[in-house]
């Protein structure tokens, strides 16, 4: 799980990336890819992947509530990988 953390305001619509050469996928590409919000009340739209990189795109949320983004991908060579990171909303 990454430690990144990253802020928004509720009224910003932003893309935020995950690049997946970095854990070692060597000649595996991403094949699907699929994002989760916890808790409830922050908007993923415009889902995107290339060979290594996977972004999606956030909308909305509470004001001072911090979010787990989870994004989990299923390679080319059949591995099941998840990452996360938080997205905090500001005032």
């Amino acid at each position: 799980m990454s430690s990144t953390v990253v802020t928004k305001t509720a009224a910003e619509y932003e893309d935020f990336s995950l690049n997946w050469a970095t854990r070692g996928l060597g000649a595996d590409t991403i094949t699907d890819a699929s994002w989760e919000a916890i808790p409830s009340g922050l908007t993923l739209n415009q889902f995107s992947n290339t060979d290594t990189t996977t972004t999606v795109w956030l909308e909305g949320g509470l004001a001072l509530t911090a979010y787990t983004i989870t994004n989990t991908i299923t390679t080319s060579g059949g591995r099941i990988l998840q990452d996360s990171f938080i997205c905090v909303v500001e005032e």
